[in-house]
Protein backbone atom coordinates (compact mmCIF):
# COMPACT_ATOMS: atom_id res chain seq x y z
CA UNK A 1 0.00 0.00 0.00
CA UNK A 2 1.69 3.27 -1.11
CA UNK A 3 1.89 6.14 1.02
CA UNK A 4 -0.03 9.12 1.38
CA UNK A 5 2.03 12.03 1.86
CA UNK A 6 1.57 15.92 2.37
CA UNK A 7 4.24 18.01 0.99
CA UNK A 8 4.85 21.79 2.11
CA UNK A 9 8.48 23.46 0.12
CA UNK A 10 10.15 26.55 1.39
CA UNK A 11 10.58 27.94 -1.69
CA UNK A 12 13.75 30.30 -0.41
CA UNK A 13 15.05 26.83 0.84
CA UNK A 14 14.93 25.21 -2.32
CA UNK A 15 15.88 28.09 -4.80
CA UNK A 16 12.59 28.15 -6.69
CA UNK A 17 13.75 26.05 -9.30
CA UNK A 18 11.55 24.25 -11.58
CA UNK A 19 14.06 22.02 -12.26
CA UNK A 20 14.88 21.25 -8.83
CA UNK A 21 10.88 21.07 -7.49
CA UNK A 22 10.15 18.64 -10.42
CA UNK A 23 12.80 16.46 -8.54
CA UNK A 24 11.22 17.45 -4.94
CA UNK A 25 7.78 16.01 -6.66
CA UNK A 26 9.40 12.75 -8.33
CA UNK A 27 11.40 11.35 -5.10
CA UNK A 28 8.09 11.86 -3.18
CA UNK A 29 5.57 10.21 -5.51
CA UNK A 30 8.45 6.98 -5.95
CA UNK A 31 7.20 6.83 -2.57
CA UNK A 32 3.48 7.33 -2.89
CA UNK A 33 0.40 9.79 -3.77
CA UNK A 34 0.61 13.72 -3.04
CA UNK A 35 -2.83 14.51 -1.86
CA UNK A 36 -1.97 18.08 -0.80
CA UNK A 37 1.17 20.30 -1.80
CA UNK A 38 2.01 23.77 -0.71
CA UNK A 39 4.84 26.41 -1.56
CA UNK A 40 5.61 29.01 0.96
CA UNK A 41 7.05 32.41 0.11
CA UNK A 42 5.67 33.07 -3.80
CA UNK A 43 6.35 36.13 -5.50
CA UNK A 44 6.04 36.80 -9.34
CA UNK A 45 9.91 36.01 -9.91
CA UNK A 46 8.84 32.16 -9.30
CA UNK A 47 6.30 32.81 -12.53
CA UNK A 48 8.13 29.54 -14.50
CA UNK A 49 6.91 27.25 -11.39
CA UNK A 50 3.39 28.10 -12.38
CA UNK A 51 2.69 24.78 -15.00
CA UNK A 52 4.12 23.20 -12.14
CA UNK A 53 2.24 24.04 -9.53
CA UNK A 54 -1.32 23.86 -11.89
CA UNK A 55 -0.60 20.39 -12.89
CA UNK A 56 0.25 18.98 -9.47
CA UNK A 57 -2.56 21.32 -7.67
CA UNK A 58 -0.54 22.75 -5.30
CA UNK A 59 -1.84 25.44 -3.14
CA UNK A 60 0.46 28.85 -3.05
CA UNK A 61 1.35 31.00 -0.08
CA UNK A 62 2.97 34.09 -1.34
CA UNK A 63 5.41 36.32 -0.09
CA UNK A 64 4.30 39.78 1.19
CA UNK A 65 7.34 41.41 1.72
CA UNK A 66 5.98 43.47 4.97
CA UNK A 67 8.47 43.71 7.71
CA UNK A 68 11.64 42.27 9.13
CA UNK A 69 9.88 38.89 10.23
CA UNK A 70 8.30 37.63 7.09
CA UNK A 71 10.20 34.59 6.57
CA UNK A 72 9.48 33.70 10.16
CA UNK A 73 5.78 34.13 9.80
CA UNK A 74 6.14 31.95 6.38
CA UNK A 75 7.60 29.67 8.90
CA UNK A 76 4.62 29.57 11.15
CA UNK A 77 2.32 29.25 8.39
CA UNK A 78 3.97 26.59 7.20
CA UNK A 79 3.79 24.43 10.97
CA UNK A 80 0.10 25.46 11.32
CA UNK A 81 -0.84 24.34 7.99
CA UNK A 82 1.04 20.56 9.00
CA UNK A 83 -0.92 20.62 12.15
CA UNK A 84 -4.21 21.30 10.81
CA UNK A 85 -3.43 18.79 8.12
CA UNK A 86 -2.22 16.07 10.48
CA UNK A 87 -5.24 16.66 12.86
CA UNK A 88 -8.09 16.72 10.38
CA UNK A 89 -7.24 14.72 7.22
CA UNK A 90 -7.00 11.14 8.44
CA UNK A 91 -5.85 10.23 4.65
CA UNK A 92 -2.42 11.55 5.33
CA UNK A 93 0.13 9.51 6.80
CA UNK A 94 3.64 11.15 5.40
CA UNK A 95 4.88 14.70 5.15
CA UNK A 96 7.49 15.90 3.38
CA UNK A 97 9.22 19.54 4.58
CA UNK A 98 11.13 20.49 1.80
CA UNK A 99 13.80 22.82 4.56
CA UNK A 100 16.63 22.50 6.68
CA UNK A 101 15.78 24.76 9.78
CA UNK A 102 15.92 23.60 12.79
CA UNK A 103 12.92 25.56 14.07
CA UNK A 104 11.28 22.82 12.50
CA UNK A 105 12.43 19.70 14.92
CA UNK A 106 9.00 20.56 16.76
CA UNK A 107 7.15 20.17 14.27
CA UNK A 108 8.72 17.09 13.14
CA UNK A 109 8.69 15.59 16.66
CA UNK A 110 4.70 16.11 16.85
CA UNK A 111 4.14 14.49 13.70
CA UNK A 112 6.30 11.50 14.52
CA UNK A 113 4.28 10.99 17.68
CA UNK A 114 0.94 10.91 15.61
CA UNK A 115 2.22 7.94 14.22
CA UNK A 116 3.50 10.32 10.50
CA UNK A 117 6.14 9.47 8.64
CA UNK A 118 8.48 12.69 8.07
CA UNK A 119 10.69 13.03 4.75
CA UNK A 120 12.97 16.06 5.11
CA UNK A 121 14.82 17.29 1.86
CA UNK A 122 16.88 20.60 1.85
CA UNK A 123 20.18 22.02 0.80
CA UNK A 124 23.13 20.78 2.04
CA UNK A 125 24.52 24.46 2.65
CA UNK A 126 21.77 25.00 4.99
CA UNK A 127 20.64 21.84 6.33
CA UNK A 128 20.53 21.97 10.10
CA UNK A 129 22.20 18.70 11.24
CA UNK A 130 19.09 18.67 14.41
CA UNK A 131 16.62 18.42 12.14
CA UNK A 132 18.10 15.61 9.54
CA UNK A 133 18.80 13.91 12.44
CA UNK A 134 14.85 14.49 13.73
CA UNK A 135 12.99 13.18 10.47
CA UNK A 136 12.06 9.73 9.78
CA UNK A 137 14.14 9.76 6.76
CA UNK A 138 16.17 13.32 5.02
CA UNK A 139 17.37 13.50 1.56
CA UNK A 140 20.15 16.49 0.26
CA UNK A 141 18.30 18.76 -2.56
CA UNK A 142 21.48 18.34 -4.56
CA UNK A 143 21.34 13.92 -4.18
CA UNK A 144 17.93 14.25 -5.41
CA UNK A 145 18.57 16.40 -8.42
CA UNK A 146 22.13 14.41 -9.18
CA UNK A 147 20.14 11.37 -9.86
CA UNK A 148 20.60 10.61 -13.63
CA UNK A 149 17.13 10.21 -15.36
CA UNK A 150 14.53 12.84 -13.98
CA UNK A 151 10.63 12.32 -14.72
CA UNK A 152 9.95 14.68 -17.65
CA UNK A 153 6.51 16.93 -17.18
CA UNK A 154 3.60 15.86 -18.12
CA UNK A 155 2.27 16.57 -21.25
CA UNK A 156 5.27 15.18 -23.58
CA UNK A 157 5.07 11.69 -25.80
CA UNK A 158 6.91 9.01 -23.77
CA UNK A 159 9.47 6.16 -25.50
CA UNK A 160 10.69 3.08 -24.86
CA UNK A 161 14.00 4.52 -23.43
CA UNK A 162 11.89 6.67 -21.20
CA UNK A 163 10.10 4.49 -19.37
CA UNK A 164 13.03 2.09 -19.29
CA UNK A 165 15.01 4.72 -17.51
CA UNK A 166 11.60 5.56 -15.58
CA UNK A 167 11.54 1.83 -14.13
CA UNK A 168 15.66 2.09 -13.45
CA UNK A 169 14.46 4.95 -10.97
CA UNK A 170 11.72 2.90 -9.33
CA UNK A 171 13.96 0.09 -8.95
CA UNK A 172 16.68 2.38 -7.61
CA UNK A 173 14.72 3.61 -5.23
CA UNK A 174 13.48 0.34 -3.84
CA UNK A 175 15.50 -1.20 -0.87
CA UNK A 176 16.29 -3.99 -2.48
CA UNK A 177 16.63 -3.20 -6.15
CA UNK A 178 13.62 -5.65 -6.78
CA UNK A 179 9.73 -4.60 -7.54
CA UNK A 180 6.05 -6.31 -8.43
CA UNK A 181 5.05 -6.12 -11.88
CA UNK A 182 2.38 -4.50 -10.29
CA UNK A 183 4.01 -2.27 -8.25
CA UNK A 184 6.67 -0.50 -10.57
CA UNK A 185 3.06 0.27 -13.01
CA UNK A 186 1.31 2.24 -10.20
CA UNK A 187 4.37 4.06 -9.23
CA UNK A 188 4.64 5.02 -13.21
CA UNK A 189 1.39 6.00 -13.52
CA UNK A 190 2.05 8.08 -10.43
CA UNK A 191 4.94 9.58 -12.13
CA UNK A 192 3.01 10.27 -15.55
CA UNK A 193 -0.65 9.92 -15.31
CA UNK A 194 -0.98 9.52 -19.12
CA UNK A 195 1.37 6.15 -19.23
CA UNK A 196 -0.74 3.65 -21.33
CA UNK A 197 1.43 0.22 -22.12
CA UNK A 198 -1.22 0.19 -25.61
CA UNK A 199 -0.27 3.79 -26.73
CA UNK A 200 3.55 2.26 -27.27
CA UNK A 201 1.64 -0.64 -28.69
CA UNK A 202 1.87 -3.10 -26.16
CA UNK A 203 -1.56 -5.01 -25.38
CA UNK A 204 -0.48 -5.91 -21.74
CA UNK A 205 2.01 -4.18 -19.34
CA UNK A 206 3.88 -7.91 -19.10
CA UNK A 207 5.11 -7.47 -22.82
CA UNK A 208 6.02 -4.24 -22.22
CA UNK A 209 8.08 -4.94 -19.80
CA UNK A 210 9.42 -8.00 -21.41
CA UNK A 211 10.58 -6.13 -24.40
CA UNK A 212 12.19 -2.90 -22.95
CA UNK A 213 13.96 -5.80 -20.17
CA UNK A 214 15.12 -7.54 -23.50
CA UNK A 215 16.32 -4.27 -25.35
CA UNK A 216 18.04 -2.59 -22.78
CA UNK A 217 19.08 -4.95 -20.14
CA UNK A 218 18.60 -2.94 -17.06
CA UNK A 219 16.78 -5.24 -15.64
CA UNK A 220 15.18 -8.73 -15.32
CA UNK A 221 11.44 -10.09 -15.41
CA UNK A 222 11.20 -12.72 -12.96
CA UNK A 223 7.63 -14.83 -12.63
CA UNK A 224 7.44 -16.12 -9.33
CA UNK A 225 3.96 -17.55 -7.89
CA UNK A 226 1.73 -15.98 -10.63
CA UNK A 227 3.43 -12.64 -9.99
CA UNK A 228 6.21 -11.19 -12.14
CA UNK A 229 8.70 -9.05 -10.29
CA UNK A 230 11.49 -6.67 -11.69
CA UNK A 231 14.99 -7.18 -10.64
CA UNK A 232 17.74 -3.87 -10.91
CA UNK A 233 21.00 -5.62 -13.28
CA UNK A 234 23.69 -4.68 -11.88
CA UNK A 235 25.86 -1.98 -13.77
CA UNK A 236 29.13 -2.09 -14.11
CA UNK A 237 32.50 -2.47 -16.67
CA UNK A 238 36.15 -1.98 -16.69
CA UNK A 239 34.91 1.73 -17.80
CA UNK A 240 33.40 2.88 -14.41
CA UNK A 241 36.77 3.51 -12.72
CA UNK A 242 38.01 6.55 -11.55
CA UNK A 243 42.21 7.35 -12.49
CA UNK A 244 44.36 9.43 -11.83
CA UNK A 245 44.34 10.32 -15.76
CA UNK A 246 40.29 11.33 -15.87
CA UNK A 247 39.39 11.59 -12.68
CA UNK A 248 39.22 15.97 -13.17
CA UNK A 249 36.47 15.99 -16.40
CA UNK A 250 34.81 13.02 -14.46
CA UNK A 251 34.19 15.24 -11.32
CA UNK A 252 33.96 18.47 -13.59
CA UNK A 253 30.18 16.64 -15.21
CA UNK A 254 29.18 16.49 -11.67
CA UNK A 255 29.73 19.96 -10.76
CA UNK A 256 28.50 20.95 -13.94
CA UNK A 257 25.06 19.78 -12.93
CA UNK A 258 24.59 21.05 -9.44
CA UNK A 259 25.41 24.36 -10.97
CA UNK A 260 22.67 24.08 -13.79
CA UNK A 261 20.39 23.68 -11.16
CA UNK A 262 20.86 26.35 -9.50
CA UNK A 263 23.06 25.20 -6.68
CA UNK A 264 26.55 27.44 -5.82
CA UNK A 265 27.74 25.41 -2.45
CA UNK A 266 27.48 21.97 -1.72
CA UNK A 267 28.74 19.75 1.57
CA UNK A 268 32.03 17.30 0.18
CA UNK A 269 29.90 14.47 1.60
CA UNK A 270 27.13 14.91 -1.06
CA UNK A 271 29.70 15.74 -3.71
CA UNK A 272 31.46 12.44 -2.42
CA UNK A 273 28.50 10.68 -2.38
CA UNK A 274 27.62 11.74 -6.20
CA UNK A 275 30.60 10.56 -7.50
CA UNK A 276 29.85 7.23 -5.57
CA UNK A 277 26.48 6.98 -6.98
CA UNK A 278 28.59 7.05 -10.93
CA UNK A 279 31.52 5.07 -9.71
CA UNK A 280 30.79 2.41 -7.29
CA UNK A 281 33.91 1.95 -6.94
CA UNK A 282 35.77 4.96 -6.40
CA UNK A 283 38.44 5.70 -3.49
CA UNK A 284 40.82 8.47 -3.08
CA UNK A 285 43.79 6.19 -3.20
CA UNK A 286 42.52 5.02 -7.14
CA UNK A 287 43.57 8.44 -7.91
CA UNK A 288 46.62 9.02 -5.70
CA UNK A 289 45.30 10.86 -2.10
CA UNK A 290 44.60 9.48 1.13
CA UNK A 291 41.46 11.97 1.52
CA UNK A 292 38.84 13.48 0.18
CA UNK A 293 39.66 16.72 0.85
CA UNK A 294 43.27 16.47 -0.89
CA UNK A 295 40.92 15.52 -3.93
CA UNK A 296 39.14 19.27 -3.48
CA UNK A 297 42.62 20.45 -3.06
CA UNK A 298 43.06 19.15 -6.63
CA UNK A 299 39.91 20.44 -8.12
CA UNK A 300 40.37 24.12 -6.30
CA UNK A 301 43.89 24.16 -8.45
CA UNK A 302 41.81 23.63 -11.01
CA UNK A 303 39.54 26.50 -10.64
CA UNK A 304 36.54 24.25 -10.43
CA UNK A 305 36.02 25.20 -6.63
CA UNK A 306 36.46 26.86 -3.71
CA UNK A 307 36.56 24.94 -0.49
CA UNK A 308 34.74 27.53 2.48
CA UNK A 309 33.60 26.87 6.00
CA UNK A 310 30.26 28.46 6.56
CA UNK A 311 29.83 30.31 9.97
CA UNK A 312 29.49 26.64 12.25
CA UNK A 313 32.72 25.73 10.98
CA UNK A 314 31.05 22.64 8.76
CA UNK A 315 33.29 22.84 4.98
CA UNK A 316 31.54 23.75 1.85
CA UNK A 317 32.99 23.74 -1.62
CA UNK A 318 31.73 26.29 -3.90
CA UNK A 319 31.04 25.54 -7.45
CA UNK A 320 33.60 27.80 -9.63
Amino acid sequence: MSAHFALFADLENCGGKKNVLLDVIERVKLRGDILIGKVYGYTDSFSDLKEVLLSNTFAVVPSLRYGHSQKNSMDIQLVIDALDVAFTNPLIDSFCIVSGDSDYVPLVGKLKSMGKFVLGISRSEVASGVFMNACSEFQFLESVAAKKKRVQETGETLTLQEVNDLIVTILRDSESGDVLAAEAKNTLLRLRPEFSEKSLGFSTFGKLIAELSSRFGAFTVISEQHNMKLSLNQAGGAGDQLTRDNFIPAFRKILDVYKSEGFDRVNPSVLKAAVLEVYPDFSERQIGHRRFSDVLRDLEREKLLKVETDDGGNMLVRIE
